[in-house]
């Protein structure tokens, strides 16, 4: 598969979401998958593996997704990282005030576990 093989970091609080979206990733995408749990903690690890791809939860406590992604586009290196917001909001102004922001694209959940690294290859442009 032409997409597996990518590093992904996903930042989310809910630590259901982050199980199911690494075993998602890495068992049906064939990714390497990093976890954190707040957007602190996201960026040390983006830093330390520099992923191909961030996958990031818009509603956080402390620091809120479009604060962390701001906070990653400050840094060089994480700079040019595609960042993918996944969002419990479906609503299209929320999607189009994401958009906004300099993200990649945005995922919804709930999502399906079995097609999400299909759709994250979607909004990238990865061939599948």
């Amino acid at each position: 598969m032409a997409t597996g093989g990518r590093r992904v970091v996903v930042i989310d609080d809910d630590p259901s979401i982050r199980e199911v979206a690494a075993v998602a990733l890495s068992a049906v995408g064939g990714h390497e998958v990093h976890t954190a749990g707040d957007g602190t903690e996201g960026l040390d690890v983006a830093r330390r593996v520099r992923p191909d791809v961030i996958l990031l939860d818009v509603m956080m406590p402390v620091h809120d997704g479009p604060t962390v992604l701001g906070r990653l586009r400050a840094v060089p290196e994480l700079r040019e990282v595609p960042v993918v917001f996944l969002t419990a909001k479906v609503g299209s102004q929320d999607i189009s005030r994401l958009d906004g922001l300099g993200a990649t694209g945005v995922l919804t959940k709930p999502f399906d576990p079995l097609k999400l690294p299909s759709d994250l290859a979607d909004v990238l442009g990865w061939d599948a």
